[in-house]
């Protein structure tokens, strides 16, 4: 199994247990639960606060890391978009 299909069946894993519908793709949220749109980042490195900000600017309200976030993107989202959700595996870190 390839380094691309494996992260499609993590995407689905993922989807499923937020209870959404699996989309991925490119230019495409990984998964959708109504309108609420869910990536997953199955990388070995942090999400920046960079990273996190492109995802909101897509209108990514839920994103789920394998490895966690970065101090300073946690803080921004804490502070400036409340309405993003993330989750370090499968617990919630905000």
């Amino acid at each position: 199994m390839g380094s691309y299909e494996q992260k499609q069946v993590v995407e689905k894993i993922v989807a499923k247990r937020r209870r959404g519908r699996h989309l991925g793709g490119p230019g495409r949220p990984d998964y959708v639960r109504g309108r609420v749109k869910g990536e997953v980042k199955d990388w070995n490195r942090r999400l920046t606060k960079g990273e996190v900000k492109k995802l909101v600017r897509k209108g990514i309200r839920e994103i789920t890391s394998k490895s966690g976030f970065t101090k300073p993107a946690i803080e921004y989202v804490k502070k400036y978009r409340p309405y993003v959700k993330l989750f370090h595996r499968t617990k919630r870190v905000n």
